[in-house]
C-alpha cells in the first residue's frame, strides 16, 4: 500500500516565490497527481483569497480551483464563524481577510466599546490608527484571536515582517496574550486539511519551508514531514532545533523521487 496518498504543499518558499515558480514545481504537480495522489496547497499567507490563489496558481502552470486551497484567513472566518456566528469583529489585516469573515457571517466593525473580536494578521498597511482601536478593543474585553504566527514572508531577495509583528505590537501594549492562532502548526488548520484531503493523516505528508510551522505541524498531526531548503530554512538551521522534519529535499523538484522511492 501508499505510504504517501496526499500532499499538503506551503506555497512561499516551497511551490513558489513572489512571482516565479521554484523549478520543477509544475512538472513534480503533475507527476504526483498522475499517480493518485490527493494534493492541497496550505499557506498561513491571508493577503488573498482561496480564488486569487487558485488563479495565480493556475497562471504559473499549476491549474488548481478555490478548493485546492486552504488559508488562514479562510480557516479563521470558518473558526469564528461556528463559536460566534454574527460576531463584531475588527481585523488588523487586508482587504481579502475582511471579504472572507463578511463572506462567513461576521459583522466588521471599529467601534472599540462593540468589539467582541480583535484579530491580528499580516498586514502590508498597519498603522498607528489599527494598533490604537486594537489596543482599546482588547482592554475593553474583546477576544483577541490571529490569523498566523510567521514572523517573517519569503520573497524575492530575502523576507518581509508578517503578522508576528502584529501580534507581539497587540500583546506589548494590552499586556494579553493572543488567545488562538488558526494558521499553521494550530491544530484548527489541521482538522480543516484533513477534512479538505479526506484521507488518514498518517498517510499525509506536509512539505514545506519551515521548522517552526510547516515541520512542527507535521510532527504535532501524526503527517510525514518533508523540509525543502528552498524558503526559509537552511541546513545549519536544523543543528539548533529541535524540531526535525522526516525527510528533507532540495526543492519540490526532488518530490517525485522521494515519492516514487516512499511509494
Amino acid at each position: 500500500m501508499s505510504m504517501i496518498k496526499g500532499y499538503l504543499l506551503d506555497f512561499d518558499g516551497t511551490v513558489y516565490l513572489s512571482d516565479h515558480l521554484i523549478d520543477g514545481a509544475a512538472e513534480t504537480i503533475s507527476t504526483l497527481r498522475s499517480r493518485g495522489r490527493r494534493i492541497v496547497f496550505l499557506t498561513n499567507k491571508p493577503l488573498y483569497s482561496r480564488a486569487d490563489y487558485a488563479e495565480k496558481l493556475s497562471h504559473l502552470g499549476v491549474p488548481a480551483s478555490e478548493d485546492d486551497v486552504i488559508n488562514s484567513s479562510y480557516v479563521l472566518a470558518r473558526y469564528l464563524a461556528e463559536r460566534a456566528p454574527g460576531a463584531r469583529v475588527y481585523a488588523i489585516g487586508e482587504p481579502p481577510l475582511l471579504a472572507e469573515l463578511e463572506g462567513a457571517g461576521l459583522s466588521l466593525c471599529d467601534d472599540p466599546e462593540r468589539i467582541e473580536y480583535v484579530i491580528a494578521a499580516f498586514d502590508r498597511t498597519f498603522n498607528y490608527e489599527k494598533l490604537n482601536i486594537g489596543f482599546q478593543a482588547i482592554r475593553r474585553g474583546a477576544h483577541f484571536v490571529a490569523t498566523n504566527p510567521d514572523r517573517t514572508c519569503p520573497v524575492d531577495g530575502g523576507e518581509i515582517p508578517d503578522a508576528a509583528g502584529v501580534i507581539a505590537a497587540l500583546e506589548a501594549t494590552t499586556m494579553k496574550k493572543v488567545e488562538i492562532v488558526v494558521g499553521k502548526p494550530s491544530p484548527v488548520i489541521v482538522s480543516v486539511a484533513i477534512e479538505r484531503l479526506g484521507i488518514p493523516r498518517e498517510k499525509c505528508a506536509m512539505v514545506g519551508d519551515r521548522l517552526e510551522t510547516d515541520m512542527r505541524m507535521a510532527r504535532d498531526a501524526g503527517f510525514i514531514g518533508i523540509l525543502t531548503l528552498s524558503g526559509i530554512t537552511s541546513r545549519s538551521d536544523l543543528d539548533h532545533s529541535n524540531i526535525q522534519p522526516n525527510y528533507i529535499i532540495n526543492s519540490i523538484a526532488e518530490l517525485r523521487d522521494l515519492d516514487a522511492k516512499l511509494n
